[in-house]
């Protein structure tokens, strides 16, 4: 009798096992060949190169489509979408990454189902998710089941929204319903050349408007991390961005109740940057490079920046300082004197609002002009963009430290994280300048009639000019006022940014209790 009931067990696990490979073999080895002719990793291999070595487990690997006519006979395995968790760098993540040699893992019911199931469980344990997305868009075989599937992908992404850190690889085409997903993801990542989003493809466009564009002119990653600013980061091919993910996921906490991991590094709490003295020249008129600024102060060089192509006249990116992630939002003087946009009022602010949904500390540093001035800006609604960086800063509860390199002048004085907007340490270097304009402007509209009325107009509009430099373009005004904490040598930046930075680890603040706020969108 045992022997019989061990044979019989033998051959439910054969069975069990045979199916498993047949799953495991996706849409099989022709279409596997064609994925990899295209440059691209099937789906299980972009999971095995992403996760750390053998700690993979696979959910809901036996899911079969919801059975339609016209699906009648149609093989799928795991219904095109491999779903499970494991481990980057000895941290739990779900991931679940699209089968495109599966019916072009397009999206039907169970396929939105088990995605859906993934994102549930790490809620629950408090993990990131991860989506490998490369699919032809909704199943047409299983019609509005397909669109439900996609609602309940979209509801979680919303709902877990600051819950779970989400991060979004588009690693193949990411057409119509399904690019929402991934935007209303934290982190977009795009492979080069393989890769496009759209909400409709070039030949509707063609047929509606006339206009004949390419699939990468329409939605490549150059267009999306460019010129719509949906995508953070452009990648090379999916080794690229699986490798930045894994970067990426270095500066995030678990989820929303913990603080992001301390990274031990050798680079001293204490080193002094005096190369500071060379890099920022005194004269407001003089671009300078930020990001060799950033380098400069923050551990080891190191700074992951996001949006890299997208509004260059603001920079926002991921480091640490004294082994603390940060964030930070700068200025780049070197594009439009680094005033601010719309474009660059969106990505900060958006930023500003994903740091501290997870915990992480801001740092702001400051050499702003102003808003930009224009007809295009104003009709295009700058006020309302512009009031969502006021917004994002006075909304956000973690450590807030602004720096003022040079100048900040006007209504961006206050959108680069003022004291009243609820910096906890405002610093100023000796260089910087803080002032409802500059020096020029102000005089010209203060001293206009003696100006006017001067035998020598040039001669009196440039004493004047030095002479509001000298009251009011400098930092001890405001310092004198208590808008700005201290004015520190450059050369001590690094050390009193890491000293404060510890100081506000134990930052606690509460915000009245609403449901939630209404950010002007």
């Amino acid at each position: 009798m045992a022997d019989n009931t061990r044979a019989w067990m033998e051959e439910l696990l054969a069975e069990m096992e045979e199916r498993r490979k047949h799953i495991e073999a996706g849409g099989g080895p022709e279409r596997i060949k064609k994925q990899h002719e295209a440059g691209k990793m099937t789906a299980r291999e972009r999971i095995q190169y992403l996760l750390d070595e053998g700690t993979f487990v696979e959910l809901q690997p036996f899911a079969e489509p919801t059975e339609t006519e016209l699906m009648h006979g149609i093989q799928a395995p795991a219904d095109g979408v491999i779903t499970g968790y494991g481990k980057i760098g000895g941290r739990t993540v779900f991931v679940f990454s699209q089968d495109f040699t599966v019916l072009g893992g397009s999206l039907g019911k169970t396929h939105g189902r088990k995605i859906a199931h993934a994102m549930d469980m790490a809620v629950k344990v408090g993990a990131p998710v991860i989506g490998l997305n490369d699919s032809a868009g909704a199943r047409i075989q299983e019609g509005v089941d397909s669109l439900s599937g996609y609602g309940e992908v979209f509801y979680r992404n919303a709902i877990y929204s600051g819950v779970v850190p989400q991060i979004s690889a588009i690693l193949g085409p990411c057409a119509g319903g399904a690019v929402y997903s991934p935007a209303i993801t934290d982190f977009v990542l795009m492979s080069k050349g393989n890769s496009y989003m759209f909400i409709t493809g070039p030949e509707v466009i063609k047929s509606v408007t006339r206009e004949e564009v390419t699939f990468e002119q329409l939605g490549g990653s150059e267009v999306h991390t460019a010129k719509s600013g949906v995508a953070h980061l452009e990648c090379e091919g999916d080794q690229g961005v699986l490798d930045t993910i894994k970067q990426l996921l270095v500066y995030l906490p678990q989820n929303a109740r913990e603080k992001p991991p301390i990274i031990e590094n050798g680079d001293p709490k204490n080193r002094k940057t005096p190369e500071l003295l060379d890099q920022v020249h005194p004269d407001p008129r003089r671009p300078y490079n930020m990001h060799q600024v950033i380098e400069t102060i923050v551990d080891e060089g190191k700074f992951l920046e996001l949006h890299t192509n997208f509004a260059k006249n603001i920079i926002v990116g991921f480091a640490h300082l004294g082994g603390q992630s940060i964030g930070i939002v700068a200025n780049n003087p070197r594009y439009m004197a680094g005033a601010l946009d719309i474009n660059a009022s969106d990505k900060a602010a958006r930023f500003i609002r994903t740091c501290d949904s997870f915990n992480i500390p801001i740092l702001t540093l400051v050499d702003v002009t102003g808003f930009l001035p224009g007809v295009a800006q104003e009709h295009q609604g700058i006020i309302r963009h512009g009031a969502k960086m006021l917004y994002a800063y006075a909304e956000a509860t973690v450590p807030k430290i602004t720096l003022i390199t040079r100048k900040s002048y006007g209504g961006a004085y206050l959108a680069m994280n003022s004291r009243d907007m609820g910096a906890d340490v405002v610093l100023a270097w000796p260089t910087s300048a803080v002032a409802v304009m500059g020096a020029e402007g102000a005089a010209n509209i203060i001293y206009r009639k003696e100006i006017q009325s001067s035998p020598d107009p040039a001669a009196t509009r440039q004493a004047k000019i030095n002479e509001y430099k000298k009251a009011f373009d400098n930092p001890y005004v405001a310092a004198g006022r208590g808008y700005i904490d201290d004015v520190i040598d450059p050369a001590e930046t690094r050390r009193l940014l890491i000293q404060h930075l510890e100081m506000l680890s134990t930052k606690q603040e509460e915000r009245p209790y609403k449901k939630h706020g209404n950010i002007p969108l």
